[in-house]
């Protein structure tokens, strides 16, 4: 059985690998993430209320407050108690896309701190 050869010129070639491997070469990567996050009087400040990542990305939330304050991070699952002089940090790989609160619990009532907003690939 003989074997054919077919001969594209170079723009036509470049063109083929173009649209062949058009989504592949655009490679969405993930990427690590720290957010470093002051609680005062109950509230971060104005400009960190809303954080946006990428799915898939590693995110890293430092917090500190000034006073004790139990965060929970809906969606993932994941409490951690912040004390004064005793930082907590939360770290997770954002694989579910959508608007996650991060609440204070145990006081009553719950008050969404911040939104993780993780936007699909």
């Amino acid at each position: 059985m003989a074997k054919r050869f077919v001969t594209i010129r170079n723009g036509a070639l470049a063109l083929l690998l173009i649209l062949a491997c058009g989504p592949v070469a655009s490679g969405a990567r993930a990427s690590d993430f720290t957010f470093v996050l002051p609680i005062t009087a109950g509230q971060l400040p104005a400009n960190m209320r809303i954080i946006r990542v990428k799915q898939n990305d590693t995110v890293k939330l430092q917090w500190s407050a000034d006073r004790r304050i139990v965060l929970h991070l809906h969606g993932y699952d994941i409490e951690k108690t912040v004390t004064p002089g005793s930082p907590a940090e939360m770290t997770f790989t954002a694989r579910l896309s959508g608007r996650f609160p991060v609440e204070v619990h145990g006081q009553g009532h719950e008050k969404t701190l911040v939104y993780i907003e993780v936007l699909p690939n």
